[in-house]
């Protein structure tokens, strides 16, 4: 490619290939009502699982893509897996059972997998340190536009279309990036520091990833926000349209609360490199801590408004915001050598984590906000607790 992307555009084409996961989630929340109720899902927290087995997929997906990457080069990896994303949203716009359909999501999360850890991977090919935090923070910044409109697109369809047709919408989506993404992003990875594809070598760098402490650490204080968030979105549509009874308004008050991780997103690109990842990460982590404890005792003895909720939201969202960039490129500082290993094992182990926790806050989903609340408050104190251990 005689003219490749400038910085401005790699920021978009990284934003945009990372977005499959993002907008495959939240553009189907306003949805999961009526998915139950074509395809006979008896008990309401089940409908969960639309959200919880793309994520099963998506960490699955993750332990390959990053060592291949790292034999084969970034690209070609990344056209496999918008491959089987968009063969598992086929499968889903045709399902006709419940289980079918969450075969689809496993296969467009072990798709998305793909462009997502291999954007990281390039992303660290560029760059390191503080440099790389700040390129993180303005492709997550971009990249929470997807999930700030995903729900919108998503009610605006229903409107109009049965569910199916999100997943329509997610294969246009997904050969729009992809045709942008073969045209335009060259290969980050130079042929003299390709890894030989062994399995002898993969347990090696598995081995020396594990015994890194500081990337063992901050893959688990990782896993334990992103597990609260995802505790969020399994019951963000109870919580919001039912619970709160806000009907066709909900994707308008998650748009709300996701552009508050872009904003966030954006300061820490500008904070990062003075104050520095660590010290941003404590702040944000202590905010989260105690606001949760404050506000979940006083869901405990009251009903709290929608307002009220809101800004409870948006301020701890705020505060992860300055977390999901720095924690990642805390875990990878010390692993640039085997950054496309390094972050496939970061990712599925963050993922899985999550995945377990978040699974659990919406499980105890009773039609109270008090599992979300204490899921963030507790697992924000455990994140913090690590940081500190970590003696940086």
């Amino acid at each position: 490619m005689s003219n490749p992307p400038g910085f401005r555009e790699f920021v978009a084409i990284m934003a945009l290939s990372m977005s499959l996961v993002a907008m495959s989630i939240d553009s189907m929340l306003p949805a999961l009502s009526q998915i139950a109720a074509d395809l006979g899902v008896e008990r309401a927290n089940d409908r969960q699982l639309v959200i919880t087995m793309l994520f099963i997929g998506f960490a699955i997906g993750q332990v390959f893509y990053g060592p291949i990457s790292d034999s084969y080069g970034r690209r070609k990896p990344i056209y496999v897996g918008f491959a089987v994303f968009i063969i598992g949203t086929f499968v889903a716009i045709f399902s006709q059972t419940f289980t079918m359909l969450l075969v689809g999501r496993f296969l467009q999360g072990l798709g998305a997998a793909g462009p997502r850890i291999i954007t990281v991977a390039m992303i660290r090919d560029r760059a390191s340190g503080r440099e790389m935090a700040r390129l993180m923070s303005l492709v997550m910044m971009v990249f929470i536009l997807v999930p700030a409109i995903a729900p919108a697109v998503g009610q605006v369809i229903l409107l109009f279309a049965p569910w199916r047709m999100i997943f329509v919408v997610l294969v246009v989506l997904a050969a729009i990036t992809l045709g942008w993404f073969h045209l335009r992003q060259p290969e980050t990875l130079a042929v003299q520091n390709q890894r030989p594809f062994s399995m002898l070598g993969i347990g090696r760098a598995i081995i020396e990833i594990c015994t890194t402490r500081v990337a063992v650490i901050y893959t688990l204080a990782g896993g334990m926000i992103f597990g609260a968030f995802i505790g969020f979105l399994n019951s963000s549509q109870q919580v919001l349209q039912e619970l709160y009874g806000l009907g066709t308004k909900f994707p308008f008050y998650f748009a709300m609360l996701a552009l508050t991780i872009g904003v966030a997103s954006f300061v820490n690109s500008r904070l990062v490199t003075t104050l520095g990842m660590r010290l941003l990460s404590k702040l944000a982590l202590w905010c989260i801590s105690l606001l949760s404890l404050m506000f979940f005792i006083y869901c405990a003895f009251a009903q709290a408004s929608l307002a009220v909720l809101m800004a409870y939201l948006m301020l701890s969202f705020f505060a992860m915001g300055l977390l999901f960039g720095n924690l990642n490129s805390l875990a990878m500082e010390p692993l640039g050598h085997i950054a496309g290993l390094a972050s496939s094992a970061i990712g599925s182990v963050t993922t899985l984590l999550a995945l377990s926790l978040g699974y659990l806050i919406g499980s105890l989903y009773n039609h109270s906000l008090l599992p979300m609340i204490g899921g963030f408050g507790l697992l924000a104190m455990t994140s913090l607790l690590l940081i500190y251990t970590a003696g940086e």
